[in-house]
């Protein structure tokens, strides 16, 4: 499902932090089952994959985001050792007028990656920037078109800011971190969980957002 070669020859931009940007990561002939199968998120937040209900190829993604192939080819890429560091999934279906504002990340992620699952994207919001700072949303290096197969990954750092203007509606999205151990995944989750039971129950609020 996933294109290695491509993301194996995708170079690692350095600049203001360790990020690449890469169009058509997933397979064109397996894009149409992974989106058929994606689950069904009608509120805005960010919901673990284990809360979701989904499909075969959803699944089977899943299964090579957290396999020790793709594994291996992301510590080639970012020059570390994941070995024993846990993963979390979290997936997206929707944002609101409250997500995108600039954030770093938490300093218990390692890696950051975003997969992006929408038809041809022709709104100007909803397009993560990347920054150079944590104050101006206009000084970008790079701007990632959310359109369906798009991987953005990057090393997070103090520096690692990124954000992107407002959009309302459906926007989907996988995340998949590497984080620094399993205190944090199990805490993670627990937080998460608890906040998408009470998006499922009330509504509310988006965090950050991807």
């Amino acid at each position: 499902m996933l294109d290695l070669d491509k993301f194996n020859a995708t170079a690692l931009e350095k600049t203001p932090f360790e990020y690449l940007i890469l169009p058509g990561f997933l397979r064109q002939e397996m894009i149409a089952a992974i989106s058929r199968d994606f689950p069904n998120i009608s509120k805005p937040g960010s919901f673990p994959s284990d809360t979701l209900q989904f499909g075969g190829a959803f699944r089977e993604l899943l299964a090579e985001l957290e396999g020790d192939t793709f594994r291996r080819a992301v510590e080639q890429k970012f020059g570390l050792d994941l070995t024993g560091r846990p993963t979390i999934i979290t997936v997206r279906g929707h944002t609101d007028e409250t997500d995108g504002r600039i954030h770093t990340d938490s300093r218990t992620k390692i890696i950051t990656m975003l997969i992006y699952f929408n038809e041809d994207w022709h709104e100007s919001g909803g397009r993560l920037r990347l920054l150079r700072s944590g104050t101006d949303l206009e000084d970008y290096v790079a701007e990632v078109d959310p359109s369906i197969g798009t991987l953005l990954a990057f090393r997070r750092s103090d520096h690692s800011w990124h954000g992107h203007k407002p959009f309302v509606g459906p926007r989907r999205a996988i995340q998949l971190n590497w984080v620094v151990n399993e205190k944090v995944k199990r805490r993670e989750q627990k937080r998460h969980g608890i906040s998408a039971f009470f998006k499922n129950l009330f509504g509310g609020k988006a965090s950050a957002g991807y």
